[in-house]
This record gives C-alpha cells, structure tokens and sequence, in this order.
C-alpha cells in the first residue's frame, strides 16, 4: 500500500516541506556514499576493530538511549559490545572507564539530527515519501514557522517515547518516522477524508485518509521489529492526533477577503465527499483564500 499523492489542495507552496526532503537527501548521501575513512575501536578484549564511516557518522550525529540517559557520548567498549562480538543492543554501562569514541557529541542536540539520519535508501526513501504526501497540507495549515516547529516536535516526542522504554540502549536511533507520524497524526484529524491515491497491488485506488492512515498503523504493529519501534511511532503519532486537535479548536474558521467568514476545517481538504471521480467539478477554487 503505497501513497502516490492526496487530492487535497493547498494555498502556498510547502517551502519546509522540501526543505526538510532536500536536507535529509543530502545528508544521506554525504554520510552513504562520501569518505571511506574508518575509526579504530579498542573492544574490550582487547581487540581492534575498524569502525565502517557510515556507522561511524551515525555514532557521531544520531541519538543514543543510553547518552541522553547517561548524559555523556558512548565508550569505546559499549561501542564495539553493541555492534561486534554477539551484538548486545542494551550495552549501556555507567561504571565504563575507558574514554567516549566521540567526547565532544552534543547528546541533546543529537535528539534533532537523529531525524535527518536514515539507515538506508528504502528507510530514506518510504519517509521522505510519505513527507511528501502529507506534510504540504500540514504545513499549509500551520504556516511554515509553526511547521518546522512541529514537525521537529513530533520527532522529539517519538525520540523521547523510545528513550524512555529502553534506556540502556545503545544502538542509534535514526529516521524521519517519529516527526512524519506526528504529521499522518493531524492529517488524520483535519482531513480524515480526503482522498489518497494510493498504489494497492499495482492498481491505483483513492483511499480516505482515515482508512489509509489506520490502515498504516496496523501495519506498523504487525510489522516492527520490536515494542519499542512501535511505541515511537505511536508516540509520534498520538502528539500529531492531539497537536491536531488543539490548533483545530483554536483556530476553527477561515475568513475570505470578501470578509465571509467559512468553515475552515473540511474533511476532504476541499475535494468534496467521495467518490471522487471529478474532482474539478467538485471542489470550489480555494486558492485567493487568506488565513485571519
């Protein structure tokens, strides 16, 4: 079930929204395709291990459970315990004597650079596309101050939701999925049915974004690799479903430059009440619309 695009006109070109796409591309490919340069890391028994760049660039800039916990950058030896030998991901060890790998690592601020980091073209790719897909209206409707802020928000909350289920973790934590489920959240909530034309299969369908987004939860469950990837989604999630719900009561009209004042919160983000075979002829031009 793939997400191709939604039928939800919006009044201003989503400028964040590609920017955040534009920064994420790059960074990736800085930190996946640039330098081959490797780092030794000393295991505890005593044996060097040579620490691949792109590892190595996640360790340096991605978010770690157990450095915000611990409020310090991992050791050499959690290090090498987390990735090499039987590869424990819940390595974290208070009484580490040896030095951090990486001393002047901003723990906090990783918390940021972590949704800028992806573990692959796939992982990269499927976030950035459903960014693409959602995130316009979102930011449409916040403006793009209020949605840069929500959007890193969303991601915090996710990061946090993690950090404080597994702790000791010392594996990285990477992706957009946090902020983007924080954005599927509001969508939800203020265009539950606007259509997606979605790929089922290899055969495109318009799917209400209500269906289509509690379809993407239920997925997310069956699918994670564990609790706490779920848990972060949701996490992400549950903060868009009630950031939603706050700017919508706050903000519940649009007013026209005629000064007609109008509903501003339509399901269908101006497409009309399905099917929606005709959208033109069912939808009245929003776009010379201004926010109060």
């Amino acid at each position: 079930m793939l997400p191709l695009f939604d039928e939800n006109p919006t009044r201003r070109r989503p400028i964040v929204t590609w920017f955040l796409i534009l920064v994420s591309v790059a960074i990736h490919l800085g930190a996946y395709v640039g330098g081959d340069a490797e780092v030794s890391l000393l295991a505890a028994a005593d044996t060097t291990h040579q620490l691949p760049d792109n590892l190595r660039f996640s360790l340096e800039h991605a978010a770690i459970p157990c450095e915000i916990t611990q409020q310090r950058p991992l050791s050499s030896s959690e290090i090498s315990a987390t990735y090499y030998g039987s590869g424990d991901p819940i390595a974290c060890d208070p009484n580490a004597s040896d030095a951090p790998l990486f001393p002047n690592k901003p723990v906090l601020a990783a918390i940021i650079s972590s949704m800028f980091l992806h573990g692959g073209y796939l992982h990269l790719g499927f976030n950035m596309l459903f960014l693409w897909v959602f995130g316009n209206n979102i930011e449409d409707r916040l403006g793009r101050i209020g949605f840069a802020v929500f959007y890193l928000l969303s991601g915090t909350v996710a990061t946090i939701a993690y950090v404080t289920i597994q702790p000791s973790g010392t594996v990285a934590i990477l992706g957009a999925s946090g902020a983007v489920a924080g954005i599927m959240g509001s969508y939800l909530v203020w265009f539950p049915d606007a259509p997606i034309r979605t790929l089922v299969f290899l055969v495109l369908v318009d799917i209400r974004a209500r269906w289509f987004l509690l379809t993407w939860l239920a997925i997310q469950f069956l699918t994670s690799v564990g609790p706490r990837a779920w848990m972060a989604h949701m996490a992400g999630f549950a903060f868009g479903v009630i950031a939603g719900k706050i700017v919508r009561k706050v903000q519940p009209r649009l007013r026209l430059p005629s000064g007609q004042v109008l509903q501003r919160w339509d399901a269908t983000g101006g497409a009309g009440h399905g099917p929606y075979p005709h959208l033109d002829e069912v939808w009245v031009e929003p776009h010379h619309e201004h926010y109060e």
